[in-house]
């Protein structure tokens, strides 16, 4: 009998080993795939980007051609109904932006002499500082050097250049989302009855599920509210008399679904042009305070609320997330940054959230996963000796 015990603690031993060795691999090649995935997903970015965005697209649109197809709709004919009805949504978020934006283009040179009117005038309040800088530079021999200047394509010529790649990787966006829309069905018919293993099928089935679900119930809620702050900063951009005010609505709206970074730059582009259309540097930051006291209750009030425990995540992991994929594909993957972090979050709730910290110090990288081992072992070794009995 002690025999046997120690055997059977020696392949626990040996068991446990091998799972650590394991583990340490799967971390090493982890931290390695991190570092070298923006290099490749950068280099290769007009197959990535157009790939990623067509899978979260699929995700978002998905229950919306179930629902078109539940109403008797050909499933081709729902799938091409749900990105048409994206696509002008979209285009209606855009339409709200851009047209009034290229009306007030005009005024641009306007406002930006405004604004260095502005600052003279408060630079001649602190001229003192001014005279102490020229003072120190004097007295440790730092005179103004030469400034180069130089000659970088115009915007016209920028634009000009990008349109093509821009274009082509629009349309292979929206040709690989509709084709993996259209495809969804004989997906799950595959998960669940072309597989050995039912059980494995069926959880296969029930974590796509679960991802398309919270994936498209978030951007679907954030949607709602951000229309809402939109609407509400467009009536207090019509009430403090700013220009275009459906452009300010339409922006706040578009800005909101990046967090954090979102709301910084539109209050730095409503203090611009408040400074630069009002008679005082004071009453020119009225509109930027509105919309950081509009953005503070929209960001720990109302919207905790409406999405509650289910969807909150870490700040720290969203800023991450943001920085990581603006990075690596600018401000396309800064909007696909949370959708991603979103469908990485809920695959890893259903194949279990590694210990990193814990591993570091000797602790399975999986406790869960290996409790569950151990149990099902345990139960094993309870039947083998009842029914050798």
């Amino acid at each position: 009998m002690s025999a046997s015990v120690a055997r059977a603690v020696r392949r626990a031993a040996f068991a446990e080993q091998e799972l650590r060795l394991v583990s340490a691999l799967v971390v090493i090649l982890g931290l390695g795939l991190f570092m070298a995935l923006p290099f490749v997903l950068s280099i290769g970015s007009v197959v990535f980007l157009p790939l990623v965005t067509a899978i979260v697209l699929t995700i978002i649109l998905s229950p919306l051609a179930d629902r078109i197809a539940g109403w008797g709709v050909p499933n081709a004919l729902a799938s091409i109904l749900a990105l048409m009805v994206f696509f002008a949504v979209l285009l209606a978020a855009l339409a709200l932006v851009l047209q009034p934006a290229i009306d007030l283009f005009d005024k641009v040179p306007q406002l930006i002499a405004q604004v260095g009117n502005r600052f003279s005038e408060l630079r001649d309040e602190f001229a003192w500082i001014s005279q102490i800088n020229e003072q120190l530079a004097r007295l440790t021999g730092n005179t103004g050097g030469r400034e180069v200047v130089l000659a970088t394509p115009s915007f016209l010529e920028q634009v000009a250049f990008a349109t093509p790649s821009v274009v082509i990787e629009v349309l292979l966006t929206f040709l690989m989302t509709y084709f993996m829309i259209e495809a969804r069905t004989r997906l799950r018919r595959h998960l669940l009855f072309e597989r050995a293993d039912f059980g494995s099928s069926i959880k296969a089935a029930r974590v796509i599920r679960e991802v398309q679900d919270r994936v498209a119930a978030y951007i679907f809620t954030v949607s709602w509210v951000n229309a809402g702050v939109g609407l509400i900063a467009g009536l207090g951009a019509w009430a403090l008399g700013l220009d275009a005010p459906i452009m300010w609505g339409g922006l706040a709206m578009l800005l909101n679904f990046l967090p954090y970074v979102g709301p910084l730059l539109m209050v730095g582009l409503l203090a611009l042009f408040g400074i630069g259309t009002s008679d005082t540097i004071l009453l020119g930051l009225v509109p930027a305070a509105a919309y950081l006291a509009l953005h503070t209750v929209e960001s720990n009030i109302v919207t905790p609320s409406i999405l509650g425990a289910r969807f909150t995540m870490n700040p720290v992991m969203i800023l991450i997330a943001l920085s990581y994929f603006t990075w690596i594909w600018g401000v396309a993957g800064a909007l696909l940054s949370v959708p991603i972090l979103l469908t990485v979050t809920a695959f890893i709730e259903h194949t279990g959230r590694p210990n990193l910290i814990g591993f570091m110090f000797g602790e399975p990288l999986f406790p869960e996963r290996l409790l569950d081992a151990e149990a099902d072992a345990k139960e094993g070794e309870s039947v083998i000796p009842a029914a050798s009995r």
